[in-house]
């Protein structure tokens, strides 16, 4: 079937610097060599199951964090927390600040909690903390990571994207779905968006989507069955809780 309308617009060819045409916003939590917590704003993130695919610079202090402890918990500010994320913002908690970042203008931060503004609360099965404020955690430990643009040399080594698998995902009472025990209300739930550059939040749903017949629980991985055990069997503080 074709469209009505019989107008066709051209694209046109354009080389921008990035291509973020819109992502959550993950506040990323990590432990740092000393044992206190680090929080990164990122938005490189998009979720297959209870695994998450995180991509980070290789030089970052999230990226050594991760690769030394395996432990991360996966914060997801709403549109109210815009300002919070805002004060990350051209922050790192390397000291010294890598050539590359304080070309851009960033500077080091030892403080990330107290910088955002954020609570830092115990987490369950993973030594990172996690952020209060933020309606949803995800404790996730680190599988596998895959570099990026091997095959390039200029890039090799610049980037890596950390596969994690999600143990707990706890959530404010007031986003999930009323009458069930598991699922989040899309419409309650408004994340905060990460587009060119620039934080957005949501407008209001435009339609039931079709996709939306297919019952959730058909999604359910064997991630989920592991969580149960331990936390999936790697340090775990709790059982179920």
């Amino acid at each position: 079937m074709t469209s009505q309308n019989t107008t066709v617009i051209d694209h046109t060819r354009i080389e921008p610097g990035i291509l973020y045409f819109g992502t959550p916003v993950v506040l990323l939590s990590t432990v740092n060599e000393d044992g206190t917590a680090n929080l990164a704003p990122m938005s490189s993130a998009f979720w297959l199951g209870w695994r998450c695919m995180l991509g980070l610079g290789a030089r970052s202090q999230t990226a050594r964090n991760l690769l030394r402890e395996r432990e991360c918990v996966l914060n997801l500010p709403d549109d109210r927390l815009a300002w919070a994320v805002d004060r990350l913002a051209l922050t790192t908690g390397r000291d010294p600040v890598p050539a590359g970042k304080a070309a851009r203008g960033y500077r080091h931060e030892g403080d990330k909690f107290g910088r955002a503004g954020l609570t830092a609360v115990a987490s369950r099965t993973v030594r990172p903390p996690r952020a209060a404020e933020c309606p949803v955690a995800m404790e996730a430990v680190l599988e596998a990571t895959h570099p990026l643009a091997q095959d390039d040399p200029e890039q090799r080594g610049g980037i890596i994207v950390f596969e994690v698998r999600v143990q707990r995902v706890l959530v404010h009472e007031e986003i999930r779905l009323a009458g069930s025990a598991d699922r989040i209300d899309p419409d309650a739930w408004r994340p905060l968006i990460m587009s060119f550059q620039q934080l957005y939040g949501l407008g209001p749903r435009l339609r039931e989507s079709t996709l939306a017949r297919i019952p959730e629980q058909m999604y359910r991985g064997p991630d989920i069955e592991r969580s149960r055990v331990a936390g999936g069997g790697r340090g775990a503080l709790d059982t179920w809780q």
